[in-house]
């Protein structure tokens, strides 16, 4: 099986620049389906699943390559040698800003810009640095997901989403989440809350646009800023929009800040 059939890839578009959307822990690619339509006449556009996601191949898993987001990162940069990519855009929500941001520092010249949609170095507190979760709670939030998967996606996934006027997203998430094979969505999610990426922030060369938005229980307006003030020459936009998933929420606000950076 190809690397593209391995993550699922979907190529969309004619432009000379490539755009590439990763989607976030318990989602696949039809979560930018909002988006990535609106960039198609500009830039040409791929979508992929990680593997573990989507209509991935699920053979491909292996728990000892994707107990880090590095795992992930490789994968992202395997696409990218196939797809022959150079000076492109890494469109990256949650998780999958610092998956990105990993994959443009292994390959500057692959990813010329980073969009950052909700982006977090780490998830934990720490002496000087308010992630969010103490280490007790993100220890309790895995150990549920370990006994329960569908009852935790029925609890987190609208916590995660907000919006809670508008009820149907919330149930897309779950529904998102509960599609996830338990086993892999237990081992992703510990990568994903237990990662500290802090101090690769430093070292990003890329163009960086940050997407924030209000009332996120993931990634803070305080988090949001410790990112922009670390990586050098960044751009940070507060977006009308709540919650953690402003690709489904607030598709327009998205492209609008994006059309704006790129």
């Amino acid at each position: 099986m190809t690397v593209l059939e391995r993550n699922n890839v979907q190529i969309n578009g004619a432009g000379e620049r490539t755009m590439v959307f990763a989607h976030g822990f318990g989602c696949d690619q039809n979560m930018w389906r909002f988006v990535e339509a609106a960039f198609r006449g500009r830039f040409r556009t791929v979508l992929f699943d990680y593997v573990g996601a989507g209509r991935s191949d699920m053979t491909a898993y292996d728990a000892k390559k994707y107990a880090t987001l590095d795992g992930y990162a490789s994968d992202v940069l395997e696409i990218g040698r196939e797809l022959e990519l150079k000076d492109a855009i890494f469109v990256g929500h949650s998780v999958s800003a610092m998956i990105g941001a990993l994959a443009s520092i292994q390959q500057p010249e692959m990813f010329g810009d980073l969009v950052m949609v909700g982006p977090s170095p780490r998830y934990i507190d720490d002496t000087g640095y308010v992630g969010g979760f103490s280490e007790e709670q993100i220890e309790g939030l895995l150990a549920s997901l370990a006994d329960n998967h569908m009852g935790w996606s029925a609890a987190m996934a609208p916590a995660i989403m907000g919006n809670p006027d508008r009820p149907e997203l919330g149930e897309e998430l779950t529904n998102s989440f509960c599609r996830t094979d338990p086993e892999i969505a237990k081992q992703f999610a510990r990568a994903t809350f237990m990662s500290d990426n802090r101090s690769d922030l430093g070292k990003i060369a890329a163009r960086t646009l940050i997407l924030q938005c209000s009332d996120d229980i993931i990634a803070s307006e305080q988090v949001g800023e410790y990112v922009h003030k670390a990586i050098s020459g960044s751009e940070i936009v507060y977006i009308k929009a709540s919650g953690h998933c402003p690709n489904l929420s607030a598709p327009q606000e998205v492209i609008s800040a994006m059309n704006t950076f790129v």
